[in-house]
């Protein structure tokens, strides 16, 4: 009989532990003679995923949903028995707060981007002349191909400066923590490229390829997100349950990876060496970046920035709140004097998550160029948000509770150039160190399906790799 072979997965968040639950379950599918183990750095696994609950509350401390049409969240939910637990959000008017006024989010628009001309057109966030310059997208030629370009140069080209710092920016740097005009395009939204590229109008190509929705009910909008009934965490939790026994080892670092004739040997935090014959790293670029630093094509990751962001959660009886807003939330411009990046109204988004007669919001803090407010002390970032929200709210207590989640270089960035650096990375990679792979969310994606989907792209590189 072989000799089991040993695959190591190197960091407990959501890659790792998908990757993980999807090995073992081919591993016993065709009856293969590997065996699998998990590595974790911190004492919890879930990495940015962290559900709190308290006084009824369901309070999420990282993300807090993802896309329904990203199929892996939904699909991994289902294979660990929380099918029946998926909650999609409660939907309501979405709002844009531009030079301190709320405005409403134009129906029509695709991440910002128009597809219907009317709401535009009757739209309080631009100018006449943001509103013309964002026209020509129908007439102007498509732009000269390109191998990657910043989010900012490309949607500024074809829509101008008012539609991208009034609505595209806010929507879309929200999503990455950083500024798009340093965003990769091509690592982010390579779609939009495409469809300018195909059709020579951003807008027409939209129109083109979109699914024609069939108007809901009046005030029924579909839902774009799903959740979990008791927090994203209870995924984490339920995938992890479902790993065998000692699978899972937490509060261990990998300090160093060395590659030898036939296998890979892991130096561990707690000097003891790991033996495996293929590795997925599923952890931090700069974490990898220094398991393998002999090597000099992983040095790009080195320049890679990362942001830092903190998300304030804060729970009041409905009295509390005297201007009430019907809505699930609003982002926020460059060009408003407010700190806060975007305020969720859980209550309204997710009415399960919060009891009756309550009022939950949850804000971000930490733009690109505000980085120091996330070292701020809680009651110095909850001052700024409370001072924030006044000006739209008009919040006359302070909240019951606050819950401050500071992640600090938590939002890798995917700079102009990223999917060229990764490719040079990825075939170094095969050359010097096979059986080795990336997943996770500084590689290919930072949303839950993104990473889900890395983890099980990498299964399917360990098994080829191994049985080749």
């Amino acid at each position: 009989m072989s000799e089991t072979k040993q695959i190591a997965v190197v960091g407990g968040g959501i890659s790792g532990l998908a990757a993980a639950y999807y090995l073992q379950k081919e591993i016993k599918h065709q009856e293969l003679p590997y065996e699998v183990k998990l590595i974790e750095a911190s004492n919890k696994l879930g990495g940015k995923i962290r559900t709190e609950q308290r006084d009824g509350f369901t309070i999420e401390r990282g993300p807090d949903s993802f896309l329904a049409r990203k199929k892996s969240a939904s699909e991994l939910a289902s294979d660990v028995g929380l099918g029946d637990q998926l909650v999609p959000n409660g939907t309501g008017q979405s709002y844009i707060l531009v030079k301190n006024k709320l405005h409403k989010m134009p129906s029509g628009s695709f991440m910002g981007i128009p597809t219907k001309v009317r709401p535009f057109l009757f739209s309080s966030l631009f100018s006449p002349f943001g509103k013309v310059k964002a026209a020509k997208d129908f007439i102007k030629s498509k732009g000269d191909p390109q191998d990657d370009q910043s989010l900012g140069r490309f949607f500024r080209g074809r829509l101008g400066d008012e539609v991208v710092e009034n609505l595209i920016e806010p929507l879309l740097s929200g999503i990455y923590a950083g500024d798009i005009d340093n965003l990769s395009l091509m690592s982010t939204f390579p779609n939009f490229y495409h469809l300018e590229q195909e059709y020579g109008s951003l807008i027409k190509g939209l129109n083109k390829t979109m699914p024609n929705r069939k108007p809901a009910k009046k005030g029924k909008k579909p839902s774009m997100f799903l959740t979990l009934k008791d927090g994203l965490e209870s995924l984490v939790d339920a995938v992890a349950d479902h790993l065998e026994e000692d699978t899972v080892r937490t509060n261990t670092a990998v300090d160093h990876i060395e590659k030898k004739d036939s296998h890979y040997h892991m130096l561990l935090s707690d000097g003891t060496v790991m033996k495996a014959e293929s590795i997925i790293l599923a952890a931090p670029h700069f974490a990898v970046e220094r398991m393998l630093s002999k090597y000099d094509f992983m040095k790009p990751f080195q320049e890679m920035p990362a942001t830092s962001v903190a998300n304030v959660a804060l729970a009041f009886d409905e009295s509390a709140v005297k201007k009430d807003i019907d809505g699930t939330g609003f982002v926020v411009s460059r060009n408003s004097d407010f700190r806060i990046t975007a305020c969720t109204w859980t209550h309204k988004k997710w009415p399960h998550s919060t009891p009756e007669g309550k009022v939950l919001l949850r804000c971000y803090v930490g733009k690109p160029d505000d980085q120091e407010v996330v070292d701020l002390s809680d009651q110095e970032i909850t001052d700024i948000v409370l001072e924030d929200l006044n000006k739209t709210m008009n919040i006359s207590a302070q909240p019951e509770f606050s819950v401050i989640t500071r992640w600090k270089n938590a939002m890798p960035q995917y700079t102009v150039g990223h999917q060229q650096r990764l490719e040079d990375i990825h075939q170094a990679m095969a050359q010097a160190l096979p059986g080795v792979f990336l997943a996770g969310g500084s590689y290919h994606g930072v949303g839950v399906p993104d990473c889900i989907d890395q983890g099980k792209d990498a299964v399917e590189n360990v098994l080829s790799f191994l049985q080749n």
